[in-house]
């Protein structure tokens, strides 16, 4: 049998009073730099406590006014998968269309759709971070073609369908968790404004109680 080779032993380095001054020198500057970074680290942390992370949330409301929309921001109801056939509903839902609490316990698939979905699912859908456009059958076309367009620019975490009850509005709606801040949002408008759809989706989506990836929440999952 092959003997294992032999490792020896590092040598004991000898230490000089030079090599000593030139140690206590290097952790000295060491110990100084190691400050400033705690520091920094510090005031970012302080900062982040104070300011939170600005989304553009509080703007929401006011820019759907100046739009001619509505809005709505309701505390949101225990997420439980407690609909047991994908096409019920829940009498606890606090928004219409729904946008936060019991939901079916399978998502519908994310994408773009010609018929109704079923909302049980599409509340799964907000409960992992996406966004739901919804129109209602009197939507003038000019304007589902423009949300069309839009959910073509923002097709990861969307999911776009009709719904006929809400006559001539369309519905954005998300599912935002916040630290202990649970909430959902809903807009409704009779008109697409570029600027307060977009609002929306930058402040709200991919927020929601149940954090995704957005890679996991392309078309087609």
């Amino acid at each position: 049998m092959a003997e294992k080779p032999r490792v020896k032993a590092p040598k004991q380095r000898q230490t000089t009073s030079s090599d000593a001054s030139s140690r206590r020198r290097t952790l000295t500057i060491g110990a100084a730099i190691a400050g400033v970074v705690a520091g920094f680290a510090v005031v970012a942390l302080l900062l982040g406590l104070v300011g939170g992370t600005d989304t553009g949330e509080a703007a929401l409301p006011a820019k759907f006014e100046e739009a001619g929309c509505t809005f709505r921001k309701v505390p949101a109801l225990e997420g439980a998968h407690s609909i047991a056939q994908p096409g019920g509903t829940s009498d606890k839902w606090n928004t219409n269309p729904p946008t936060n609490g019991p939901h079916y316990g399978i998502a519908a698939v994310f994408g773009i759709y010609e018929d109704e979905l079923q909302l049980a699912r599409v509340v799964h859908n907000l409960e992992h971070g996406g966004i739901f456009i919804l129109y209602g059958d009197d939507v003038a076309d000019a304007t589902v073609a423009e949300l069309e367009a839009f959910y073509d620019d923002h097709k990861t975490g969307t999911i776009m369908a009709p719904l006929d009850r809400l006559g001539d509005e369309f519905a954005l709606g998300a599912w935002v968790v916040d630290g202990e801040t649970d909430n959902g949002f809903l807009a409704k408008c009779t008109q697409f404004d570029e600027d307060a759809v977009s609002a929306f989706f930058r402040a709200l989506q991919f927020r929601g109680p149940e954090r995704f990836d957005p890679s996991d929440l392309q078309p087609g999952h």
